[in-house]
């Protein structure tokens, strides 16, 4: 596995050569890693509840698909590959049929409250839901309402963590429910101590 190789194309070397960044960006090339994802990425990937996906069209353009569930939707199924229960949706099927021509894809996948982004290059296989019943056993949802048309795995073929600059950070309503709730609840404590000693 190596994510420089596969992303710096001749056009991309040769720009680099021209502002200066080649020598640099060219030790990154000498790296692999064939053991595939560790202990670090799985938690990554499975505390997200969402994450783009890059698909490419038969016309040449590329597409940029949100894809959202509950915490834990897409599953870490081993170090090589990735998964999840495809939901029905608006059923324009852009994604799944820019996957049928071409099968390459690249994943997005965004921590904003601590800045941190994860990008994996990897090649679709998508699945019926009876086709590998074992499968869609492993990716199924627990209190969570949805009806999904398909499964989609996703076989990693490299991947590589971001720098976090620019990235401002944002929090979810749970993760904000969080915070207030033990704010509260030391609110609650003030209140009756004060409370105490007034009387």
């Amino acid at each position: 596995m190596n994510y420089a190789k596969l992303a710096f194309t001749d056009a991309v070397k040769k720009l680099q050569e021209q502002n200066g960044s080649r020598k640099s960006y060219e030790r990154m090339e000498q790296f692999t890693n064939d053991d595939g994802l560790s202990a670090r990425e799985a938690r990554h990937i499975q505390n997200r509840d969402s994450f783009y996906l890059a698909t490419y069209g038969e016309n040449g353009f590329p597409y940029i698909q949100h894809r959202g569930g509950p915490k834990g939707f897409l599953k870490v199924l081993d170090s090589q590959t990735i998964g999840f229960l495809d939901f029905s949706g608006n059923k324009q099927y852009i994604s799944t049929g820019n996957i049928q021509h071409n099968n390459k894809v690249s994943l997005f996948l965004m921590d904003y409250p601590t800045k941190t982004r994860l990008k994996i290059y990897a090649e679709t296989e998508v699945l019926a839901l009876d086709e590998k019943p074992e499968i869609t056993e492993k990716l199924q949802l627990n209190n969570y309402r949805y009806s999904a048309e398909r499964v989609m795995l996703f076989h990693v073929k490299a991947f590589n963590w971001n720098c976090p600059q620019h990235i401002t950070p944002r929090y979810s309503v749970e993760e904000m429910e969080d915070v207030f709730t033990a704010q509260q609840e030391y609110i609650k404590t003030l209140e009756s101590e004060i409370k105490r000693l007034r009387g």
